[in-house]
């Protein structure tokens, strides 16, 4: 199950955080079609944010066909992000751990870190690998 984080400082909405995180779930194979999210409940004890914003996210990923709201039952994944590679056991997954360490005892912090990787997609992406599969659909949302 996924556990929600609300950074307060970071500018970015709490339900929009929720969203991202549970996107990021999706993606790295954490939560799987039919499982279940925290109920609302359960997220506004543990990050102490407005019940409405819990169910403002859950309304959007419902729309976006990434949930299902069952009444009386919960929330229930419906559609996964999972892409080869990203699986906890993944070659890719273990040089990026590997590399994530070196970084971190490098004296990097998270920022820094998050700042190296994006850079270095946006240069792989507006070179000469910009027709990358999965991006070409996210440029179509884009536009």
């Amino acid at each position: 199950m996924v556990e929600y984080r609300i950074d307060r400082s970071s500018g970015v909405p709490a339900y929009v955080q929720i969203i991202e995180q549970t996107e990021r779930a999706l993606r790295m194979g954490t939560l799987r079609v039919g499982d279940k999210l925290p109920t609302a409940r359960e997220v506004v004890m543990a990050t102490a944010i407005n019940p409405n914003t819990v169910l403002r996210a859950y309304r959007d990923m419902e729309q976006a066909g990434l949930v299902e709201l069952r009444r009386g039952l919960g929330t229930f994944v419906t559609r996964s992000l999972a892409r080869p590679g990203a699986e906890d056991d993944s070659p890719l997954r273990a040089d990026l751990t590997d590399w994530t360490a070196r970084a971190r005892a490098a004296g990097l912090e998270r920022a820094d870190i998050l700042a190296l990787v994006t850079a270095a997609l946006d240069a792989y992406d507006n070179g000469p690998h910009s027709d990358t599969p999965g991006d070409r659909e996210r440029k179509e949302e884009d536009a």
